[in-house]
């Protein structure tokens, strides 16, 4: 596989417009398209904005302004060496969508980014229209299926293996990032997905400069915090039910977040929330099977 330049792929051309935007002290990277209410894309491990390329114009088409960012410590934005807990993370996103101009947004949400998009609707709830997480369990439900479900924590341990210092990093980083392109792979249920072109793209974003060590320490607070006084209060902080509208999205094959899990996410949810299933899809649905998500998410904001 060839591998494709780090820098050219963090800004690569397109429909969109490419800027950076200042928030919560750090600069962040942000693809944006179209005009109308805003709708803020937040992306997971190990992808980064890219992974929206087939959603910004479709929203766009729709009349939304589209945009989205690089989460501190990916691709062209920032990598400081701390801030990775969700409480600074969450704070990220409600002060790009400030720098962006607008009031509130819809946040949408893969993986970590979904991880956020819940976080946000109770950290920041003013700056919070809706949220669609995908592929990501309310963190209350994660935190309880990791303790209570064996399968979860199967499916869970490559987190476990992230723990150890350094040596994840260069496993991540060896031969051009080529275990990005395992993840992808392992954790799709769809065959023909990644392409070639799609999992060089993906391995060349983790090859930027301490991104793969950034990436990391996400899942590193994430388990490491659980017995900490800040895992404990974040975690009490998150039993505020959620008034915004919820679209939940899940692969109904996902092998790292199992649907068992994911279900259930509605007892922390107050106002309207939609729970919707892709059967035979695995932990990337917007990429698997973007047409189904599309059309799922359009259909849902129509009704905001």
């Amino acid at each position: 596989m060839t591998l494709l330049d780090p820098e050219e792929v963090v800004r690569v051309e397109g429909p969109w417009t490419h800027r950076d935007v200042a928030a919560n002290g750090s600069r962040f990277h942000v693809a944006e398209m179209g005009s109308g209410p805003l709708v803020l894309l937040l992306h997971g491990f190990p992808t980064f904005w890219w992974t929206w390329r087939h959603a910004l114009p479709v929203l766009a088409a729709a009349g939304f302004r589209a945009a989205a960012m690089d989460l501190r410590g990916y691709a062209g934005s920032d990598h400081p060496p701390r801030g990775y807990d969700p409480f600074t993370l969450s704070a990220d996103v409600s002060g790009v969508i400030r720098s962006l101009g607008a009031r509130d947004a819809v946040i949408v949400g893969h993986g970590w980014g979904g991880f956020l998009a819940w976080t946000a609707a109770v950290t920041h709830p003013e700056a919070v229209r809706a949220i669609a997480p995908i592929s990501m369990p309310h963190p209350r439900r994660l935190r309880a299926s990791l303790s209570r479900d064996p399968a979860q924590r199967r499916a869970s341990s490559y987190a476990f293996g992230f723990q150890v210092p350094a040596s994840p990093e260069r496993d991540l980083l060896e031969d051009g990032a080529a275990e990005v392109g395992d993840i992808l792979r392992e954790w799709s249920a769809t065959p023909s997905w990644p392409d070639d072109h799609t999992a060089a793209t993906y391995r060349a974003g983790m090859l930027l400069l301490n991104t793969a060590h950034c990436a990391l320490e996400y899942h590193r607070w994430a388990l490491r915090s659980i017995p900490r006084p800040d895992g404990i209060r974040y975690a009490n902080r998150m039993k505020t039910p959620i008034q915004a509208p919820v679209l939940h999205l899940q692969g109904g094959s996902d092998p790292t977040v199992l649907p068992s899990s994911a279900q259930g996410s509605e007892q922390y949810v107050a106002g309207p929330y939609q729970y919707t299933e892709f059967p035979g899809v695995g932990h990337f649905p917007h990429e698997e099977s973007p047409e189904d998500v599309h059309a799922a998410l359009l259909a849902w904001l129509a009704r905001l």
